[in-house]
């Protein structure tokens, strides 16, 4: 598999560093964090462990997921299914039959083949394998993966580590704010949007986004019965607007209501996004086999227009274990951190690392759905339109909606506002800017 790109931002043309620097400051501030790690978080989390546990039953009972489960490597991937890079498919369905395995030839995407086995094969052995030099004397080792499952950034490598809460109507917005992020759209690629998002929330939500079938968060188990992640994109697209009043924005659904989705899904989302869209917000990942950049992804990106800027959550598995897309070059990843009386400390549930470009509060109030959230062992919660809730998912937002202000604000395009905000100082080095 192809090294990702580097991390080293692009020259910045025309924009001198003092007027970058200048620039980010309407986003970013710089003051150096000094802790490395913060403390487990203090309370009951009874709430938290239910809402794991349920999230774990979930895909454990998806028959369309399997877990890599070895220590430090662990990563989600679709059975049966064995990506390959276009031009390296054939030498590798050769080889694949030539030690026994049926394998047929699926849909391709984002410049990767397919391969389908007949029957349940152990995929990263067989990955491993294919990527020994050994096995390829005289001949470079081909770019092979899993199909890797991808998830809405807790603790599972993914969704928020704890369950939404609800709370209490959020205030109309500033009117004094309107003109931030006007005249930009961001793309929202996630669970989809709420039915009645715009309707229930019409000063927040209303008018900011063409309602269109196929972006609709299916949400419910059952009846009213919320699935772990329904009104996932709903409440990220709320975070959106709040950072910027002004911003559009444009969801996608590239996760299903359990928060789970793979590459060809956000590969798909990514395609159907709007030629309006400026910057791209995706509040979700996923570990991969040997933390090797995932080729379809790493393509994707690449095809974006130039002048785009892609933000990504860094997880919740509180590790620096990259987490993908987040860590690709390109991408601007993002960290979560935590008021803690006057100051900023670090999330306990954050990835975090020198691949980590920026950091922003996690924790948020916002544009949720009506629903109930049933808990093992614990209360169920019920929701009438506004939560509470934490994750990297949510510090990613925000990043998004400074981005589209930043824009306004100095006329910029999107990829020369993430330079400029990448040009202040780092709070920490494993955690980025201080965007607030």
């Amino acid at each position: 598999m192809p090294s990702d790109l580097p991390r080293t931002p692009p020259p910045a043309g025309r924009l001198s560093r003092r007027r970058l620097l200048a620039l980010g400051a309407l986003a970013a501030a710089a003051p150096l964090g000094s802790s490395l790690r913060p403390a487990a978080a203090a309370g009951d989390t009874g709430d938290d462990d239910a809402y794991q546990r349920a999230f774990s039953d979930a895909l454990t009972a998806d028959p369309n997921v399997r877990w890599h489960t070895v220590a430090g490597r662990e990563f989600l991937y679709r059975p049966r299914q064995l990506l390959a890079a276009n031009a390296d498919a054939q030498r590798v369905t050769t080889w694949l039959r030539s030690r026994g395995h049926q394998v047929t030839v699926g849909a391709g995407f984002a410049g990767v083949t397919r391969l389908v086995f007949a029957k349940e094969t152990d995929i990263p052995t067989v990955v491993s394998a294919l990527r020994n030099p050994q096995q390829w004397p005289g001949q470079p080792v081909p770019a092979v993966q899993p199909h890797h499952v991808l998830l809405g950034l807790g603790n599972i490598m993914g969704n928020p580590g704890g369950p939404p809460k609800a709370v209490a109507a959020l205030a109309a917005p500033n009117p004094a704010r309107l003109g931030e992020g006007a005249g930009v759209t961001v793309g929202v690629c996630d669970t989809g949007i709420w039915q009645q998002a715009g309707a229930y929330h019409p000063q927040w939500l209303g008018g900011s986004y063409l309602p269109e079938p196929d972006d609709e968060d299916a949400l419910y188990v059952s009846g009213t019965v919320l699935a772990p992640q329904g009104g996932h994109g709903t409440f990220v697209a709320g975070v959106v607007r709040q950072a910027a009043p002004g911003v559009r924005v444009d969801p996608e659904q590239a996760l299903n209501p359990t928060g789970v989705g793979d590459e060809a899904m956000l590969v798909a989302a990514m395609a159907r996004l709007g030629p309006q869209v400026s910057v791209v917000n995706l509040s979700l990942g996923g570990f991969t086999q040997d933390d090797l950049p995932p080729l379809p992804l790493v393509n994707a990106v690449a095809a974006l227009p130039a002048q785009t800027a892609v933000v990504a959550a860094a997880g919740n598995a509180g590790t620096s274990r990259p987490a993908w897309p987040a860590a690709l070059g390109r991408v601007l990843g993002v960290a979560a951190v935590s008021r803690a009386g006057t100051g900023i400390v670090p999330a306990a549930y954050s990835g975090f690392g020198p691949w980590v470009d920026a950091c922003a509060v996690g924790e948020h109030d916002s544009t949720y759905v009506e629903g109930q959230l049933p808990l093992p062992g614990r209360p169920t919660r019920v929701f009438h339109g506004f939560a509470e809730w934490s994750g990297t998912s949510f510090a990613t937002a925000y990043v998004s909606g400074r981005l589209a202000a930043m824009m306004v604000a100095g006329g910029l395009t999107a990829d020369a506002a993430r330079i400029a905000l990448l040009a202040n100082p780092r709070w920490h080095p494993d955690y980025g800017v201080l965007v607030s």
